[in-house]
C-alpha cells in the first residue's frame, strides 16, 4: 500500500501552502476537522511531525518541507500522466510549446521551421511563460516541451538536450564604476548588490527580490542593484545600462526540455529538430560572447 494517497498529498500541500487551517479547508473545500483530521493521520502513517502547531501559528518542520518540496513533483507527474493519456488516445494532438518572451536565443523561428518540414510534424502552439514557471508547465502537463536556461531553471522530472551554450553579461548603470572595463570577472562584482529572483532556486542575493525583467532594468537604472544574466536574455539593449562580458561566469545554457515520462513520438520528433537547427545555427553564426559592452 503507497505511504500516501493522491488526495492526501492535495491536503497536505494546501495546508503547506496556506500554512492555516482553515483557509486551506476552504480552498478545498472540506470541513476544518476533517482536514485536521486527515494531516494526523497522514503524520502517524509516516512516522513524522509535518507542522509545529499553536493556537496563533502554524509553520513547517524540516520533515514538512522537504514533503512539500517532493509533494508538489509528485502532483505534478500525476497531473501530467492524465493529460499525457487524453492527448496520446488524439491523433490529432498539437504540439504546445512554452517559451520566455524574448529568451529563445533568437534560435526559434529556425526550431520551427524545422519541425515543420518534418514529415510528423504537427501543429505547434506557442505557450508566454514567465520567469520562472516554464518548467512547472510540462511538469504538470500544460506543455509539452520549453525552452529552458541551465543553470537558471529548475529541471527536476525533465530531460534536456542543449541548444546553445553562452556567456554572461554584468548589466550596469551607466554611472557605474566598472561601466567602462571591457571586461569583468566575478570578484570584480563582490561588493554589488545582486537580486532574488522569485522562484529560481539558488537565486539568493542580497539584494531586492525581483519577478521580471522590468522590474530589474528599473531597479538597475536606479543604482540599487546590478545582475549578471546570459548574453542573449539581454537584448535589446536599453540605451541607458551597459553590458559587459563576465569572463569567468559559468556558462548559461539554453536547453529543449520535456517530462520523463513522455516518450510520445510526436515529442522525440520535436526535440531532433531543435538540436538540429541549432547547430545549423551555430555553424552559421559568428561568435555571439564578444564584448558588449556600450
Amino acid at each position: 500500500m503507497a505511504d500516501l494517497e493522491t488526495r492526501e498529498l492535495e491536503y497536505f500541500v494546501a495546508v503547506a501552502e496556506e500554512l492555516h487551517f482553515g483557509r486551506a479547508a476552504e480552498r478545498l473545500s472540506i470541513a476544518q476537522p476533517a482536514l485536521s483530521k486527515a494531516i494526523r493521520r497522514v503524520e502517524s502513517r509516516l512516522g513524522v511531525l509535518l507542522f509545529v502547531r499553536t493556537s496563533r501559528h502554524v509553520s513547517l518542520t524540516s520533515a514538512g518541507e522537504a514533503l512539500l518540496r517532493y509533494g508538489r513533483h509528485a502532483l505534478d507527474a500525476v497531473s501530467a500522466a492524465a493529460q499525457g493519456a487524453r492527448r496520446a488516445a488524439d491523433s490529432q494532438a498539437r504540439l504546445r510549446l512554452v517559451v520566455k518572451p524574448g529568451g529563445d536565443g533568437n534560435l526559434l523561428s529556425g526550431i520551427i521551421a524545422a519541425y515543420a518540414g518534418r514529415p510528423d510534424a504537427r501543429r505547434v502552439d506557442i505557450l508566454f511563460g514567465g520567469a520562472t514557471d516554464r518548467a512547472d508547465h510540462v511538469r504538470d502537463g500544460r506543455a509539452d516541451v520549453a525552452l529552458l536556461y541551465v543553470p537558471f531553471d529548475d529541471l527536476t522530472g525533465l530531460d534536456h538536450e542543449t541548444l546553445y551554450v553562452e556567456g554572461r553579461v554584468a548589466i550596469l548603470p551607466r554611472g557605474h564604476r566598472l561601466a567602462s572595463r571591457g571586461e569583468l570577472r566575478m570578484a570584480d562584482l563582490e561588493p554589488e548588490t545582486l537580486p532574488r529572483w522569485k522562484g529560481v532556486p539558488g537565486s539568493s542575493g542580497p539584494g531586492p527580490e525581483i519577478e521580471d525583467a522590468a522590474q530589474m532594468v528599473q531597479l538597475i537604472m536606479l543604482g540599487r542593484m546590478v545582475e549578471v544574466l546570459p548574453r542573449s536574455l539581454v537584448e535589446p539593449f536599453h540605451p541607458d545600462l551597459v553590458y559587459t562580458p563576465v569572463v569567468d561566469a559559468r556558462p548559461s545554457r539554453l536547453v529543449v526540455a520535456w517530462s520523463r515520462l513522455d516518450r510520445r513520438p510526436l515529442v522525440a520528433s520535436f526535440v531532433e529538430a531543435a538540436v538540429a537547427a541549432s547547430a545549423a545555427r551555430r555553424d552559421m553564426a559568428p561568435d555571439r560572447a564578444a564584448s558588449t559592452a556600450g
